[in-house]
């Protein structure tokens, strides 16, 4: 009997071989796992949880992470993208929560916040995804592109050490190490060997934490402290207390969340090679929203997709969103199983630096590709893609720009995805929407459009041919005579 291939109909609904499919779902995970876990350790300390709190407040972001990518990559009827997008706690509502906490609400104020934040935004996802018509090239090539610029300071920062505070972060050895594990993606990148490839990162984590474990630079003292297992607990830090201020700042929250998982859905798209319409970011918008007002019943903040592992699709050229299930599946397991997650967490942060090098700087790549596909010819999209970018880079490049601002200022323009997005959405509305000016017009600035000549005209040339005052002469000066065609 023959056996037949059964083809997906889309590149995101390839099924691979078990093994590999938890293989990739693992490297998943440990794109992101430092991302994911920074949010609670940030706001349980400004809490004042002790350690074990925080222990908790981790392991509840792990499980509600995981179950949240389950939603996005699985679906159901008007939940979930079915893109291969990892879910976790967002950054964009750190600064926000943490200043709720400290005003005196509490971590109890910030979970009533995030509920009621999370169900307006649940409500005006269908609103918000028809925005799609304004997400042309110009406008999904400039988040792309700001997207991986913002994400290198956090490989920089790994491969300094991770911590700031610490008195080896930017030792020579730390650096070092980072360095090694680079090499070896490329290395490992560059094996003919299909299966090997597509697990350079993850391979790469393995043994830059191998080396480190040689030259002294990892700790898993902490790996047997706590739980083996353990259920997320119901409100375990309180019933949510719901204020009116709180409230108002957690949803400009969402909104900017809102805008960066479509920002995401996109630029997922375009590197998979798939259709996204408004329905279907819709689709992703909800399992984010529903997600995030669910999460503070465990004791987890919004969801948001992560930035980082849309670079790992990008770089590794895995589509599969069953890859990312499996790693939702393994963020679960995480959620439950507390010593697995101090496991990974010893991974040493350069180790993850050196990797991140490679995986940030290809989604940068992937938006600079896309804006290879932008029309420049005589019209703003010149001016869009430069102010747009230049606008996102300023809060990369001088972090405290802002901080004399308003809190919602801050809470949009901080972030230099978020920033971007709305520059050049609005910049695309004014130039190319409200008028579109004639390319002799339009600006000192725009792209001169270019001259093409067909290349049968060129082949009639011969040595030493050339064009003066309109004519066209041979070598010795004499006039050609040039043959019109007879109607």
């Amino acid at each position: 009997m023959n056996k037949t291939k059964t083809v997906a109909t889309r590149p995101e609904d390839e099924r691979m071989p078990l093994g590999s499919t938890i293989a990739y779902g693992i490297q998943h995970v440990l794109t992101m796992y430092g991302g994911i876990i920074a949010p609670p350790l940030i706001i349980g300390s400004m809490a004042g949880l002790d350690g074990a709190e925080i222990g908790v407040l981790i392991t509840a972001c792990l499980f509600m992470g995981g179950l949240a990518t389950i939603l996005q990559t699985v679906g159901i009827p008007f939940f979930g993208s079915q893109l291969p997008l990892v879910q976790g706690v967002s950054f964009a509502g750190v600064a926000t929560m943490g200043a709720i906490v400290t005003s005196g609400g509490g971590l109890p104020a910030v979970f009533g916040a995030v509920i009621v934040a999370s169900i307006i935004g649940l409500l005006i996802a269908p609103v918000f995804a028809t925005i799609i018509r304004f997400f042309p090239p110009v406008v999904t090539g400039v988040v792309i592109t700001i997207i991986g610029l913002t994400l290198l300071p956090v490989a920089a920062g790994w491969a300094m050490g991770g911590n700031s505070q610490a008195e080896d972060f930017g030792d020579p050895q730390n650096l070092l190490l980072a360095a090694i594990t680079f090499v070896i993606v490329l290395v490992l990148s560059k094996v003919r060997i299909g299966a090997i490839s597509r697990l350079a990162i993850l391979l790469a984590i393995v043994l830059g934490t191998i080396l480190a474990v040689i030259l002294g630079r990892v700790d898993f003292g902490a790996v047997g402290d706590g739980p083996i297992f353990a259920l997320p607990s119901v409100f375990g830090f309180g019933m949510p207390t719901f204020e009116i201020a709180g409230i108002i700042s957690m949803f400009i929250v969402i909104l900017v969340t809102l805008t960066e998982t479509t920002a995401d859905i996109l630029a997922v798209g375009e590197i998979v090679g798939t259709k996204v319409d408004s329905k279907r970011i819709a689709a992703g918008l909800r399992a984010d929203m529903l997600s995030s007002a669910v999460s503070p019943v465990f004791g987890s903040f919004t969801q948001s997709a992560f930035a980082q592992n849309v670079g790992l699709v990008a770089i590794t050229g895995v589509k599969s969103r069953f890859v990312v299930t499996a790693g939702g599946v393994v963020l679960v397991v995480l959620g439950l199983l507390p010593v697995l997650g101090r496991v990974v967490a010893a991974v040493p942060a350069p180790v993850l630096g050196g990797a991140g090098i490679v995986l940030f700087g290809s989604v940068a790549a992937s938006g600079i590709r896309t804006l290879a596909k932008v029309d420049y010819r005589g019209n703003m999209n010149l001016v869009i893609v430069a102010s747009s970018i230049g606008i996102g880079m300023l809060p990369i490049a001088a972090p405290t720009i802002y901080d004399q601002m308003p809190a919602w200022f801050i809470t949009i323009f901080h972030s230099g995805i978020s920033s971007a997005a709305v520059a050049a959405i609005l910049l695309n509305l004014l130039f190319n929407h409200l008028g579109k000016p004639s390319g002799k017009d339009a600006s000192v600035l725009a792209a001169a459009p270019t001259r093409s000549i067909p290349i049968a005209y060129l082949d009639a040339f011969e040595d030493g041919d050339s064009i003066v005052d309109g004519r066209i002469v041979d070598r010795e000066g004499k006039e050609v005579e040039v043959q019109r065609p007879e109607h």
